[in-house]
């Protein structure tokens, strides 16, 4: 009897043992399963001393190995996605493609792919309904399908801008902006140059909790044909804006709060119209800025031979500036017969356009014109600019000879760096109505 008993109790303690193991293994299936893919040491990328995020196929084929032995589904369908991402497919030897066409079997990747294509679908019709709300104006909005990089331009409007399609891809698009995310950066408001063209991009991400970056929306703005063909043409700036306003039809609904409604009724036109009409008179407003002055040479002369010559000579001249504004980012301040002043928030900017000013003078061939350019305090009020910068700017010009470039100390040291730019010392000079020498030099155009 006691032999029996005894054999019980080693069936039943070792019974215990192994529900005791089963437990302890599942909850450790459980604690594996609940990991998010970078609690692991083999998170598939890296950065560098400069904080830029790099792929690390070495620890991505360790991932593979891992969820291949011990199951997270969690982790292994992000690590398919960043295998799609990182176009694997494509570039692994024949024995680590073997095991990630394994772990994407074994984990539905197809599926994986086919939900977020679906997840997409809501940010398609996004895109193609704003893009459809302003044709013709330059403006482009596109998204990204980043979980097929090479193939990840899934939506596209106002395509004309960039002459892209729909297929096309955006391999370095997925480190840019989880370098970016590293580093805390948005990656909104900026500028590209290509050639000779200028846009101003955004670009947004879109995160998925299970799998993180899987998408962007990108806009991108043909700044050129902004400010180039539109801001110079004023019909095609009034069809610019006549794409930008249309509507297809009218609907009677209220989208103002309940002051703002009463305020329309009562004739309040715009956002800003009661500002505006309630303004203190006389207020300034005060703002560092580069500053342009432009002057023709002997105009006085030149209107004594031929007015109407003379006339055409100023609307020529008028109109190359502004297209040269447009180019270089500058603001038109005042038109003062045979002078302009204009206003850019950059040294670089304003030498710039100065040049270019020259250059299409020099082409034109009928009249010259005298330039400075001065960075100093602008003031604008009661309807006119004045100010140090402008005065400065004026007797710059008037120190130089036709068809030349003056600019201020001040000017030349954030531009005497710049590539291509030639700068000769002129010395101190004393202007008029300034208290203090200013050292000038002379600009190539």
């Amino acid at each position: 009897m006691e032999a029996v008993l005894a054999a019980i109790g080693v069936v039943a303690a070792a019974a215990a043992v192994g529900i005791a193991y089963r437990r302890g293994l599942r909850a450790r299936h459980r604690r594996e399963e609940a990991r998010r893919l970078d609690e692991y040491p083999f998170y598939p990328f890296v950065v560098d001393a400069n904080g830029h995020v790099a792929f690390d196929a070495e620890a991505f084929d360790e991932g593979v190995r891992h969820l291949l032995k011990d199951r997270n589904d969690r982790a292994a369908r992000e690590l398919i996605v960043i295998g799609q991402q990182n176009l694997v497919r494509d570039t692994f030897p024949s024995d680590r493609l073997r095991r990630y066409k394994q772990l994407y079997a074994m984990y539905g990747g197809d599926a994986v792919v086919s939900e977020n294509d679906t997840f997409l679908e809501n940010f398609r019709r996004i895109v193609q309904h704003i893009g459809r709300s302003f044709p013709n104006t330059g403006i482009e909005i596109l998204l990204h399908n980043l979980v097929n990089p090479s193939r990840s331009l899934v939506a596209i409007e106002n395509a004309v801008v960039t002459g892209r399609s729909i297929g096309s891809g955006a391999t370095n698009l997925v480190l840019d902006l989880k370098t970016r995310r590293q580093r805390g950066e948005d990656k909104i408001n900026y500028e590209l140059n290509i050639g000779s063209r200028r846009f101003k991009c955004t670009t947004i991400p879109i995160f998925r909790p299970e799998y993180g970056l899987v998408g962007a929306i990108c806009i991108n703005i043909d700044a050129r044909f902004i400010r180039e063909s539109v801001m110079s043409d004023t019909a095609r700036l009034e069809a610019f804006f006549d794409n930008l306003l249309r509507t297809d039809f009218e609907l009677d609904e209220n989208i103002l709060s309940q002051d703002e409604y009463r305020r329309a009724l009562e004739g309040k036109r715009n956002f800003l119209d009661e500002a505006i009409h309630t303004a203190p008179s006389g207020r300034k407003e005060h703002r560092l800025a580069a500053i342009l002055f432009s002057d023709i040479v002997g105009f006085t002369s030149l209107m004594e031979k031929d007015e109407s010559a003379t006339l055409e000579i100023i609307a020529a001249n008028t109109a190359l500036h502004q297209q040269a504004f447009g180019r270089h980012r500058g603001r038109l301040l005042r038109v003062l017969g045979d002078g302009i002043l204009a206003s850019f928030d950059s040294a670089s900017d304003a030498v710039a356009c100065a040049r270019s000013v020259q250059q299409s003078v020099a082409a034109d061939g009928r009249f010259q014109v005298r330039i400075g350019v001065h960075l100093g305090d602008v003031v604008h009020g009661d309807g006119d600019v004045h100010g140090d910068g402008v005065n400065i700017a004026s007797r710059i010009q008037a120190e130089v000879g036709p068809g030349e470039i003056g600019i201020s100390d001040v000017v030349y040291a954030n531009v005497r760096n710049k590539q291509g730019l030639q700068a000769t010392s002129m010395g101190e000079r004393s202007l008029k109505n300034v208290s203090a020498p200013v050292v000038l030099y002379s600009v190539k155009p």
